[in-house]
């Protein structure tokens, strides 16, 4: 029997979270079996246990990975301020994020589902869309972040809607013009708030 060394086991765990967070996104939690998690991840069933206590423990670890991994390559990475905001609105609603759902959101691909899940899985999501709107919010308030936090989650509420209603709509000129409409409703909603 072949050993190997814990970075074999990190890494593999990481694969795993890695490949169940697209999986997830793409098919959704519920429909998205342990086999099929495991296949994805060049794996058998057997080895999942030695990983996870639970498909639940996946669902929250993989949702925690896709938040903090949207705050570390969207969020951190804009601009500072205003111009900031705005990269992260025009990126968000783009018609790239819209087609590439393994690699998009996990809050336009899963909120729905995020709703019904464990208390573990729903705590999980909270820390992480917490992490992901201070830093909408410290772009929003630079001097007073927390005072914007409501705002921020207000603001992703939208452009999370307005990517799964284009998402779901067959008429793609129509699904096309929603995403333009909802960057001019965050844009305006944005410069709404900073006037007050």
């Amino acid at each position: 029997m072949v050993r190997y060394g814990k970075e074999h086991k990190s890494e593999t765990r990481r694969r795993i979270i890695e490949r169940a967070g697209r999986r997830f996104k793409q098919d959704g939690i519920d429909g998205s079996g342990v086999s099929t998690l495991m296949r994805d991840a060049g794996l058998t069933n057997g080895a999942f246990y030695a990983h996870f206590e639970s498909k639940d423990d996946l669902v929250a670890t993989a949702i925690a990975d896709q938040l903090k991994a949207q705050a570390e390559s969207v969020v951190a990475r804009a601009a500072p301020g205003r111009a900031g905001l705005e990269q992260i609105v025009r990126g968000y609603l783009s018609p790239q994020h819209r087609d590439s759902l393994g690699d998009g959101c996990p809050n336009a691909a899963l909120l729905d589902e995020i709703g019904r899940c464990t208390d573990t899985t729903r705590q999980a999501y909270t820390d992480g869309v917490l992490v992901l709107i201070d830093g909408i919010a410290a772009r929003m308030a630079p001097e007073a972040p927390s005072s914007a936090r409501v705002k921020a989650l207000s603001l992703l509420g939208l452009m999370a809607g307005t990517l799964q209603l284009s998402r779901a709509l067959t008429d793609s000129q129509l699904a096309h013009e929603l995403l333009d409409q909802g960057i001019s409703n965050a844009l305006a909603l944005l410069d709404a708030w900073q006037c007050v």
